[in-house]
């Protein structure tokens, strides 16, 4: 049987994969195995839940709290918030674990279910199949002991941007006046991220994306669409566009010219700031598999160390808890800062990323270039093919053998499925664009040439 949990929770479609049945019950499984502790100890667990905006979080948030609360878990429900701040609530309210109900980056009718651990850790993979394990359990087994309460977390969205004020330096106002235009994605920091960036001393002289409907989430808008953000910083004459994406854990960056500045170049410059100012603990920057060969020659030259995971901040984040380091991230835009949170956080990523801009008076499309040469790199999303098959295709393998003894050390291919969507990734990065674009177009073809096709849903 599949795996339920993907690379970040459980994801589907809404009312048809991840049905309020399912989320009923997951949230009763979630209970068992994370209030485990505090039943133990005598007293009733309890869970901070969090959502973002779009139109099946409502039912499925409902369920979930249900879940949650016949389980024999007291629920703070803390509404439309991003998921940085659910994993931050956990923590600072010093609750048992929470839970967020968002799919990110997917559009509308998509929707995901994501726990996190005491602390607002995201759950090592040995406690999601132990939750999963407690699923197949009879349903609606009772619990001993009295049922959990339903409560409103009412400071909620004020706790977190209060947090994120505390991480800039204390010099007023932080950010200098900086003219930015700012993306929300339709999203869950929608309220929150004008907030932050207005009281920590930015200009936001265009607001995008920050109207949700529970339909128009991730629509044209966000992280992943940023032509519009891009017209706007040029048109606004703004030194700079932020942009998150539905759920607020990810950042993406265009400078002054309306060039697009990814979590890669993000992350180099702000490991180099850290590096600089002796905060970069054990002088290393922890990446994924997909982040660009650029980035790595970078931090070579600057005597920083790079370490790699596997795709998912939640990997990053296992990285940097198990050796003791404090800064990684992903391409996409998932950007931690260990000192301040627990995931990838959007909103914080772009505060500390424009508080670098403030403190060395440089615009961002030189603080870019400073920090690193971009490698073309082309990506290319193969559908309808079984990725469960991808590891052991013989074809595909030396299909991607013969394109590395090619491209030697002036390139590099990656092939994986997404943990998200049912696709695979073909990556191939390269000295110029040409070479990059041809060889991916190769694999690509070969991956669907290759594997099986899957069978349309009815």
């Amino acid at each position: 049987m599949p795996r339920l949990f993907g690379t970040d929770g459980v994801r589907g479609l809404a009312n048809r994969d991840l049905t309020a049945d399912l989320a009923l019950h997951l949230a009763q499984a979630g209970a068992r195995v994370l209030g485990a502790e505090a039943r133990s100890a005598g007293r009733r667990p309890r869970a901070v839940l969090g959502r973002d905006p779009r139109i099946s979080g409502q039912f499925l948030g409902a369920a979930v709290a249900a879940g949650l609360a016949s389980g024999g878990v007291d629920v703070q429900d803390a509404g439309v918030i991003p998921t940085p701040a659910t994993a931050f609530l956990v923590a600072d309210s010093d609750a048992d674990f929470g839970v967020m109900i968002s799919a990110s980056h997917n559009p509308a009718p998509d929707n995901g279910i994501k726990f996190f651990a005491r602390g607002g850790l995201k759950l090592p993979d040995a406690v999601e199949d132990a939750i999963e394990v407690e699923l197949d359990q009879p349903k609606l087994a009772p619990i001993a002991g009295e049922v959990g309460r339903i409560s409103a977390f009412a400071d909620a969205e004020d706790r977190y941007l209060l947090h994120l004020l505390s991480t800039l330096p204390p010099a007023a106002p932080a950010l200098g006046g900086i003219r930015m235009v700012l993306d929300c994605a339709n999203g869950a920091s929608s309220g929150v991220s004008p907030q932050a960036f207005t009281d920590a001393g930015a200009k936001v002289v265009e607001l995008i994306g920050a109207d949700p409907d529970g339909l128009n989430i991730n629509d044209g808008v966000g992280s992943t669409h940023l032509e519009r953000l891009q017209a706007a910083v040029v048109a606004n004459h703004a030194q700079v566009g932020i942009a998150h994406d539905g759920d607020a854990d990810r950042c993406q960056a265009i400078d002054e010219n309306g060039r697009i500045i990814d979590g890669d170049q993000i992350m180099a410059i702000l490991a180099l700031s850290l590096h600089e100012r002796g905060q970069l603990p054990g002088d290393t920057l922890v990446c994924t598999v997909m982040s660009n060969l650029g980035l790595h020659r970078a931090m070579e030259r600057a005597g920083i160390e790079v370490r790699q995971t596997s795709v998912g901040d939640r990997y990053v984040l296992e990285e940097l808890n198990r050796s003791g380091l404090g800064f990684g991230g992903e391409q996409s835009g998932h950007v931690i800062f260990r000192r301040f949170a627990t995931t990838g956080d959007g909103i914080l990523t772009g505060l500390q990323l424009l508080s670098v801009m403030a403190a060395t008076g440089k615009p961002l499309s030189q603080l870019a270039d400073e920090a690193m040469s971009v490698y073309p790199q082309t990506l290319i999303n193969v559908r309808g093919v079984d990725k469960t098959k991808l590891a052991g295709d013989p074809t595909i393998k030396s299909a991607v053998a013969t394109a590395e003894d090619a491209l030697g050390d002036q390139g590099r291919v990656l092939l994986r499925p997404s943990g998200t969507e049912p696709l695979v990734r073909v990556m191939v990065e390269a000295s110029d664009e040409t070479t990059a674009r041809e060889w991916a177009e190769r694999l690509a073809d070969v991956v669907r040439e290759s594997l099986p096709a899957l069978e349309p849903v009815a």
